[in-house]
């Protein structure tokens, strides 16, 4: 099978017009296929009181009501999207921008309410990995935003490291998938004041250790479930890091494996 690279860009570089463009010409440098997923929640958590709508977060994840669902769709799915989009255009790549509801790529289903009610938020029940790679296949670069559909012409509000995840799995019986995490750290900080620590290597046992010493704590935890998901369902690897991780010489970043 041939090799794919599923990338997923952080908040942080995309609020970033420099980073952004940097990382966008390193991840069109990248060889053989590849596959984009980005958010854009912060620029959303912007735009949100200036339409006259409260922001609602609960233990960091977003209360998507009707009104935020319309403003997330205009930002992930318009602003974002085909801005990266044309970016990727100008440096050679001939990328198409999705969300998980065209042609019918990812399908979710609106998480159930127990003790919180996150409203049109979107849980992944399905991707279909075939269509997407006849996109790849035919030259394209899927550019995914963070959302889904639940085919009954729902649009849902979705975590974009789980569709990193779940996109991944899905293209694994087509492709040897690698998901690169790119956000602005090294990798996973043994000791977050200290920028240096990068964990070169981390697999289910020491991942086990790590988080009973307190090491590997909040936003990290969900992040690093979807990857050892990914794991567990097909991927080949997963890389964690920041820009220097496209570059050839460099190795400051963290590797998982089973």
């Amino acid at each position: 099978m041939e090799d794919l690279s599923i990338v997923k860009i952080g908040g942080n570089i995309i609020e970033d017009s420099d980073a952004l463009d940097q990382f966008l010409t390193l991840f069109a440098q990248l060889p053989g296929h590849k596959v984009l997923v980005h958010g854009g929640g912060k620029k959303a958590t912007q735009l949100l009181p200036q339409l006259g709508i409260e922001p609602k977060m609960v233990n960091g994840r977003r209360i998507t009501d009707a009104a935020t669902l319309e403003v997330v769709t205009m930002v992930y799915g318009g602003l974002v999207n085909k801005n990266v989009v044309a970016q990727l255009q100008a440096k050679g790549i001939n990328a198409i921008g999705l969300s998980g509801a065209d042609a019918n790529t990812i399908q979710a289903q609106k998480r159930s309410v127990t003790e919180i009610d996150y409203g049109f938020a979107g849980d992944v029940k399905g991707v279909d990995g075939e269509t997407i790679g006849k996109l790849i296949h035919i030259g394209l670069t899927p550019v995914f935003c963070a959302l889904t559909h639940n085919k009954k012409g729902q649009l849902l509000n979705t975590n974009a490291d789980t569709i990193t995840a779940e996109v991944a799995i899905g293209l694994s019986n087509h492709f040897n998938t690698t998901i690169y995490y790119c956000f602005e750290l090294d990798g996973v900080l043994e000791d977050i004041n200290r920028k240096d620590s990068v964990i070169k290597h981390i697999n289910t046992t020491t991942y086990d250790t790590l988080v009973a010493k307190g090491i590997i704590v909040d936003g990290m935890l969900p992040k690093m479930h979807n990857c050892f998901h990914a794991l567990k369902n097909g991927v080949k690897q997963v890389k964690i890091g920041n820009l220097g991780m496209f570059q050839t010489a460099n190795t400051n970043y963290t590797t998982l494996v089973l």
